[in-house]
């Protein structure tokens, strides 16, 4: 069995974002997040219709994502915490 070649890239991140960047910045919406395991960027899933987490590794050649879990706080306000799986 092959390793993956990409896991040596992986850093300690903090996401960019409080939501995908460029979907804050234009006002849109996304189904699902993805965080950047090399430089924390906080992209919108394939499902969303702008696609920007498969548009920031066709930019950066940055190969591995994880999955991002909005959370509600009970104040109202809205964090990001990584998902379990």
């Amino acid at each position: 069995m092959s390793v993956c070649q990409h896991l040596d890239q992986i850093q300690e991140v903090t996401p960019s974002a409080n939501g995908c960047e460029e979907c804050l910045a234009i006002g849109d919406r996304w189904v699902h997040l993805r965080e950047c395991l090399i430089c924390g960027h906080v992209g919108c899933c394939d499902s969303s219709k702008n696609k920007h987490a498969t548009k920031h590794f066709h930019t950066t050649n940055h190969p591995i994502v994880k999955s991002l879990n909005l959370v509600k706080t009970g104040n109202g306000a809205i964090s990001i915490r990584l998902s379990s799986s």
